[in-house]
């Protein structure tokens, strides 16, 4: 069930925007050739201080995460199976326009479908393909 906020926002996604926020901070970087991603490892405890912030996607795609990482792991691994099933069956790297768009579709269906709820997580994304370099931002609220 989807509540709805008196300003017309729905609460599930803000509160999936308040987790991003106490992520720990991540940055990327584009420029003629390369884009770079940087990720502040901030651990609050010895158990967390083992989890990654920066995730290779393909040969030519990453991401850094902010956020909670359970989510990142599974946008993460959404990401891999896509590039996989592209370079399989078309025996090139998918776009990185291409596959920030399906995240960004498997995203949304979650504040659509009942019983679920939005990721808690920001995505920088960033990678090279035939265009040249890119960095994309994936949140949930898709601002």
């Amino acid at each position: 069930v989807t509540v709805w906020s008196p300003q017309g926002r729905i609460h599930q996604i803000e509160y999936a925007m308040e987790a991003v926020k106490q992520g720990a901070a991540t940055l990327g970087i584009k420029g003629k050739n390369h884009s770079v991603l940087v990720a502040l490892k901030r651990a609050s405890s010895d158990l967390s201080s083992h989890q990654k912030k920066i995730i290779p996607i393909d040969d030519h795609a990453g991401i850094s995460i902010a956020g909670l990482t359970s989510d990142a792991r599974i946008l993460s691994r959404f990401m891999r199976t896509e590039c996989l099933n592209h370079r399989y069956i078309y025996g090139s790297p998918l776009s990185i326009s291409r596959l920030v768009s399906s995240v960004g579709d498997k995203a949304q269906t979650g504040t659509q479908i009942m019983g679920r709820r939005p990721y808690g997580v920001g995505l920088l994304v960033a990678g090279v393909d035939e265009s040249g370099p890119h960095v994309y931002y994936i949140c949930p609220s898709s601002n």
